[in-house]
C-alpha cells in the first residue's frame, strides 16, 4: 500500500533557478550601491557623529548644538547666509525670467547668440565674477565712484556678495525658466484671442501661472546655489561672515571640528529643505502636462521684439563686461597705474607661482570625472531602470543618487576630512589623493548625471531586455549592443557635464587637496588670500578657456555620436 501511494504521488514541481546572468546583475548593482554608500552616506554619517562627540570623542549629544546656538558671531552668519541668498534669489529670478521669456516668447533676431552670452558663467569658476566686481568696483576700481552714487560705501561684505552671486546663478536659473516657458500650451492663447484678451491680461492668467512651478523651482535652486557657495563669499565677502565661510575657518583656522560639522549640518538643513520642496513641485508640474497640447510658437511684434532685443543687450553687455574685466585685468602689467598688455601675470601664475602642476592637476581630475563619472551614472542608471527583481537594491540605488542633490559640496567635502582622514579607516590611503578628488566630485555631481540617463532610457521600449530575456540573450549584451549606442548622445552631454562642473568645482575639493594635488580653482583662492589678485584672475581666465575649449570639443563629438548612431532616427525615404 504504502509502495502503491508512493508510485501515484504527484511529482514535486519543478523550482526555477536564477540564471548566472540574473546573479551578475545583482551583484553589479550590489556595487554600485556599495559605492554608494562608501563615498557618500558614510562621510555624511562622519559629520553626525562629528557634531555629536566632544573633543575628547567622547558623546555629548545636543550639546555643541547648544553652545553654537548661544555663540552671537555663528548666529549672525545664520542671518548674513539667509539674507544674501533671499536677496539674490529676488534679483535673478525675475531677470532671468525676463530674459527666458524673451527666448521662448519672441521673435527676436540672435538669439542663439544672447543665449550663448547669458550662459558663459557656467564656464568659470564662480569667483570669477567676484574677482572682476572687485576689479569694477574695489578700492582701485574703474567704476568705485558709480557705486557710492547708489549709497555703497564699499563693494566688499553684502554687497559684493550679492551682485557676484546674481551674475554666477543667472545661468543656471535661465535654463529652468527657458524649459518652464518651452512648456506652452498654444490652445490656451487662441483662445483667449479669440475672446479678445490683452496681452497684459494674457500674461498674468495664462503664462505666470504655467509657468509658476518652473519659477519655484528657479528661486529654490538659486537660494541653495547661494547659501552653500563658498568660493565668492571667500574673495569678496570681506568681514561679512556666512555659513559657508564659517566652516572654512572653524575646520582649517581654528581646528574646531565639532563646531565645523554642526555649521556643516545647519548649511544641509536649507539645501535639504529646498530639495524636498522642489520635488514636490516637480512631480505636481509633471501631473499637469498634456499629450494634447500644442507647441506655441511666438509671432513677430516689432515693438514687443525690440524691447526684448534691448533687454537681452543689457544682460549680456553685464556678462561680457564680468569676463572682460577679468580678462583685461589678467592683462594689465600694473593695475591700475600701468594698464598696458603683458602675460606676466600668467607667467607668474603657472611657472613662478607653479600653478601650471595644478591646471594639469584640473584637466586630469576633470578627464577622470568625466570618464569615470558618465560610465558609473550611466550603467547604475541602467540597473536601477533596466534589471528585473532586486527591489530593495534598486530603491536603495534610486535613494543614493538622488540625494547628492541635496548636500552641498562643501558638506560633502568635510565629510570625506572626518571619514577618510581617520586612522582606522581602511581607506585612510585615498586622502590627499587626486583619485579621492576625482570620487568626490563624481559623487558632488551625480545626480544630474543621473538623472539625464534615467530620461534618455525611459525613452527606449522596455520590450528590448524582454525580448533579450526570452532569447536567453544576457543583460549586458543587450546592454552594448542596443541600449548604449541609442543613448550615446546622453553620455556626451554626462560627460560634458562632469567635464565642465570638475574644472570649475571649490568647495568640494576646498578640504581634500596637499600641495602636490592642489588644483587651479583652489590655486586662485590662495593666490587671492595672498594679495595677488592679478595672477588669480589669470588663472580663472584659463579656466573658462579651457572649459570653453573642452565644450567645442564636446559637441563636434556629439556631432560625430549623432552620424555614427542615430541614423536611424532619420525619416525613411
Amino acid at each position: 500500500m504504502t509502495a502503491l501511494a508512493h508510485e501515484h504521488r504527484p511529482p514535486a514541481p519543478l523550482r526555477l533557478r536564477a540564471h548566472w546572468t540574473d546573479h551578475a546583475a545583482r551583484a553589479a548593482i550590489a556595487a554600485v550601491v556599495l559605492l554608494l554608500v562608501v563615498f557618500l552616506a558614510l562621510p555624511l554619517g562622519a559629520i553626525l557623529r562629528q557634531a555629536l562627540e566632544g573633543s575628547d570623542g567622547r558623546f555629548v549629544g545636543l550639546a555643541n548644538f547648544i553652545d553654537y546656538a548661544r555663540t552671537p558671531a555663528l548666529l549672525q552668519s545664520v542671518f548674513n547666509s539667509l539674507m544674501v541668498s533671499a536677496a539674490v534669489t529676488a534679483i535673478t529670478v525675475p531677470l532671468a525670467f525676463g530674459f527666458a521669456y524673451a527666448l521662448t516668447r519672441s521673435c527676436m533676431p540672435l538669439k542663439s547668440l544672447f543665449r550663448g552670452i547669458a550662459l558663459v558663467p557656467l564656464l568659470a569658476p564662480s569667483l570669477l565674477s567676484a574677482i572682476s566686481l572687485i576689479y569694477w568696483f574695489g578700492n582701485q576700481g574703474l567704476a568705485k565712484d558709480l557705486l557710492q552714487r547708489f549709497g555703497i560705501d564699499q563693494i566688499y561684505g553684502a554687497p559684493g556678495i550679492i551682485l557676484a552671486e546674481c551674475l554666477a546663478t543667472f545661468p543656471h536659473t535661465l535654463m529652468i525658466l527657458v524649459s518652464a516657458l518651452t512648456l506652452a500650451d498654444a490652445r490656451l492663447y487662441e483662445a483667449a484671442d479669440a475672446m479678445g484678451t490683452t496681452a497684459a491680461r494674457k500674461f498674468f492668467t495664462i503664462t505666470l501661472p504655467g509657468a509658476k512651478y518652473g519659477l519655484i523651482s528657479a528661486a529654490l535652486v538659486t537660494f541653495t546655489l547661494v547659501i552653500t557657495d563658498f568660493g565668492i563669499p571667500k574673495v569678496i565677502g570681506g568681514n561679512f561672515n556666512v555659513l559657508a565661510t564659517d566652516v572654512f575657518k572653524l575646520v582649517i583656522g581654528q581646528q574646531d571640528f565639532a563646531r565645523g560639522a554642526v555649521v556643516a549640518i545647519v548649511l544641509l538643513l536649507p539645501a535639504v529643505l529646498t530639495f524636498a520642496v522642489d520635488h514636490i513641485v516637480q512631480r505636481r508640474q509633471t501631473a499637469m502636462l498634456t499629450a494634447r497640447a500644442v507647441p506655441y510658437a511666438p509671432r513677430p511684434a516689432r515693438g514687443f521684439d525690440a524691447a526684448m532685443t534691448a533687454y537681452c543687450t543689457v544682460i549680456a553687455l553685464l556678462m561680457l563686461a564680468m569676463l572682460g574685466m577679468a580678462v583685461f585685468a589678467s592683462l594689465a602689467t600694473f593695475w591700475p597705474y600701468n594698464l598696458a598688455p603683458s602675460l606676466k601675470h600668467y607667467v607668474y601664475g603657472l611657472v613662478d607661482n607653479e600653478v601650471a602642476t595644478g591646471f594639469f592637476n584640473s584637466l586630469e581630475m576633470a578627464a577622470g570625472t568625466a570618464l569615470i563619472g558618465t560610465a558609473l551614472v550611466f550603467f547604475g542608471a541602467y540597473l536601477q531602470e533596466k534589471t528585473r527583481g532586486m527591489e530593495t537594491l534598486r530603491s536603495t540605488l534610486r535613494l543614493l543618487a538622488i540625494l547628492p542633490m541635496a548636500v552641498p559640496g562643501l558638506v560633502l567635502g568635510l565629510g570625506y576630512i572626518f571619514f577618510f582622514n581617520a586612522p582606522t579607516n581602511p581607506l585612510n590611503g585615498l586622502y590627499h589623493t587626486l583619485a579621492l578628488m576625482t570620487l568626490c566630485t563624481i559623487v558632488h555631481f551625480y545626480t544630474t548625471g543621473h538623472l539625464t540617463a534615467v530620461t534618455a532610457l525611459k525613452s527606449l521600449d522596455a520590450e528590448f531586455e524582454a525580448v533579450s530575456a526570452s532569447l536567453k540573450v544576457p543583460f549586458f549584451k543587450t546592454f552594448w549592443r542596443v541600449t548604449l549606442p541609442i543613448c550615446t548622445p546622453a553620455l556626451v552631454d554626462i560627460a560634458r557635464y562632469f567635464f565642465i562642473n570638475a574644472m570649475t568645482t571649490i568647495s568640494a575639493v576646498v578640504f581634500l587637496y596637499s600641495p602636490e594635488t592642489r588644483l587651479a580653482s583652489i590655486a586662485i583662492l590662495n593666490m587671492d588670500e595672498a594679495g595677488e589678485l592679478s595672477p588669480a584672475a589669470a588663472m580663472a581666465v584659463l579656466i573658462a578657456a579651457a572649459s570653453a575649449v573642452a565644450t567645442v570639443l564636446f559637441m563636434l563629438l556629439g556631432r560625430f555620436v549623432d552620424r555614427r548612431t542615430q541614423a536611424w532616427r532619420g525619416t525613411a525615404r
